[in-house]
């Protein structure tokens, strides 16, 4: 049972074991992807009626470029079609989208899908999907640090807020859940900066077979926590 006053306003989701939960029943890779973005569009759909505010998946890293041609190839034509088929019906239930990363990587049709869902979504009232495209934690810390440095900021000018605007996640919350799944138990080079105090969840089930239920049972474990952001709490105190 969810506790309605401690939804996290900001969820980010490592969705991983695509491939082998494919591998595992004698399936291409492409096929477990194909699942995944099933369970993408479920939990799309769980989180927008339990109040998330902010729902941040991690799609694509700047580290998935080094597979196969041909298995990037698969996810490209596989994204397209995603965008074109799902996110006409999400902006229409008020989806605010955007991405993160180096877009500038993706196949230029794609990239034209993406700037087109954003302007769609521009004026939407309801939750931020946010997809981390192309994307690396330390990649992003850096391109920040080379904005500052072409602005001229001084050193002493730069507080933890104005880097917080230099970043792709720029005017969103912090997350405060990251959930990966598949049984690994890292972060991945995702969200490194903004991760900083997020509540982390980790399930050993493979992201195809993520259902909206085991989502609920994240929120959960998340509101069993007591959060102190590096400090004590009242009953230490006493």
């Amino acid at each position: 049972m969810l506790l309605s006053g401690r939804i996290p306003a900001h969820v980010a989701i490592i969705m991983d074991g695509n491939g082998r939960w494919a591998e595992m029943r004698g399936l291409p890779r492409i096929e477990g992807h194909k699942r995944g973005a099933e369970r993408t569009r479920e939990v799309i759909t769980a989180a927008t009626e339990v109040g998330v505010n902010t729902l941040t998946l991690y799609a694509f890293s700047l580290e998935n470029w080094k597979r196969p041609d041909e298995e990037v190839s698969m996810l490209m034509k596989l994204l397209e079609f995603y965008l074109k088929k799902e996110f006409s019906e999400l902006i229409k239930r008020g989806i605010v989208f955007r991405t993160i990363g180096e877009i500038w990587r993706l196949p230029e049709n794609i990239q034209a899908l993406l700037k087109d869902a954003e302007e769609k979504s521009l004026r939407n009232k309801g939750m931020n999907l946010v997809l981390a495209l192309s994307y690396g934690g330390r990649n992003e810390i850096i391109r920040a640090v080379k904005k500052a440095m072409n602005l001229g900021v001084k050193p002493g000018d730069v507080t933890e807020a104005y880097f917080d605007s230099l970043l792709d996640t720029s005017g969103l919350s912090a997350p405060d859940l990251i959930i990966r799944t598949s049984g690994e138990k890292r972060i991945s080079n995702f969200l490194l900066w903004q991760a900083a105090y997020a509540e982390l969840h980790f399930t050993d089930t493979l992201w195809p077979d993520f259902t909206r239920e085991e989502f609920f049972l994240a929120l959960h474990d998340y509101q069993m926590r007591e959060r102190r952001f590096g400090t004590v709490n009242a009953r230490a105190e006493r």
